[in-house]
């Protein structure tokens, strides 16, 4: 099989994900709270402790649905050897896809969605003689591997917005859309500069997005959160760019908190908004979307240092909500999208 993350950064190959590793019995994830400054994985022996390794954000982005479902082939296994003849191996594996739907509220759905396959997959495989998490791990392979073939006709039409030598603006870490659009620019020998807020409190435009951009050989600087305003008109930006964790129906943009704003100012001096991914039909409107409050000692500090007074409060929302009036246009795999006209997505 031909693999579709051939060319990307260190960070985006599969491995560098998550990844089960049935020989060890554990699934291995790249602790993104500390990389580009330490290369360190978290080992998970048990599939909730993947649970942990998601609300604990060592995995962001993407990463925590390839987390999810390389937890599933390690429930497989823990199930299998539990359950008494596999009697009750149904029951357990579909209870264990609810759990690890569960890790975060934002994109439960979704995740239900790929866990649930992922659990089908094991019965099937039981009821075959096989080895469940042998198949749910290939399974999830082809899945990731389809995913990122995804991204790659998504990047080229968002590539195809950019402008020769232009300037780009992103928000927090798109994961494989940084990496394929990146490709799809080098492939089409666009000079293209990126500019990229450094996404507090977990940094992950600074730390995620600008390292898979530096790795990939583009010109990238980082920006503070409350810089985009100015740098847009200063540093003549002509894109800005982000990715989704909800596209709802309804057109409303649910992503990393920041992404409205930048939306904003966007709008105001004039510059396009293109979202990319998939609408969601599991979400008609934004009301059905479930807004996650982390923990508010998490803006206290800066990557472990202090930065607040003993006594003062937090506030965290992880995710905000940009309307469809701000955004020029949806990008997907079978093309570019009005907002207002998702329906025709699945047409």
């Amino acid at each position: 099989m031909e693999r579709n993350d051939q060319d990307l950064a260190f960070m985006l190959k599969y491995e560098n994900v998550a990844w089960y590793d049935r020989s060890a019995a554990c699934v291995r994830i790249l602790d993104r709270r500390v990389y580009p400054a330490q290369i360190r994985y978290v080992e998970c022996t048990d599939y909730r402790q993947v649970i942990s390794a998601i609300r604990d954000m060592v995995t962001q982005s993407g990463g925590p649905y390839i987390a999810a479902a390389m937890a599933m082939a390690l429930a497989a296994r823990q199930i299998l050897r539990q359950a008494a003849g596999g009697v009750d191996f149904g029951d357990k594996i579909d209870a264990a896809a609810r759990e690890l739907s569960r890790a975060r509220p934002t994109t439960m759905e979704k995740m239900a969605h790929i866990t649930q396959q992922c659990a089908e997959v094991a019965k099937a495989a039981m009821a075959a003689g096989e080895a469940p998490d042998e198949a749910v791990f290939l399974h999830n392979i082809d899945v990731i591997n389809r995913r990122y073939a995804k991204s790659a006709a998504e990047a080229i039409y968002l590539v195809g917005q950019f402008p020769d030598k232009g300037t780009v603006m992103t928000q927090c870490f798109a994961e494989t859309i940084v990496g394929t659009m990146v490709r799809e620019c080098r492939a089409k020998g666009k000079e293209v500069k990126f500019i990229c807020p450094e996404t507090r409190p977990f940094f992950q435009g600074a730390r995620l997005t600008a390292s898979v951009i530096k790795d990939m050989g583009f010109d990238v600087t980082i920006i503070t959160d409350n810089m985009p305003g100015y740098t847009i008109r200063a540093k003549h930006v002509d894109v800005f760019t982000s990715a989704a964790d909800v596209i709802c129906m309804d057109g409303h943009i649910v992503n990393k908190v920041g992404t409205f704003q930048i939306a904003l100012a966007a709008w105001y001096w004039g510059i396009p908004y293109f979202v990319t991914g998939s609408p969601n039909p599991r979400h008609s409107t934004v009301d059905t979307v479930t807004i996650e409050e982390r923990n508010p000692a998490d803006v206290l500090d800066a990557m472990g240092v202090r930065t607040a007074m003993e006594g003062v409060k937090g506030f965290y929302p992880a995710f905000d909500i940009t309307p469809p009036k701000l955004c020029n246009g949806v990008v997907t795999d079978k093309g570019i999208f009005s907002p207002f006209d998702l329906p025709r997505y699945f047409a």
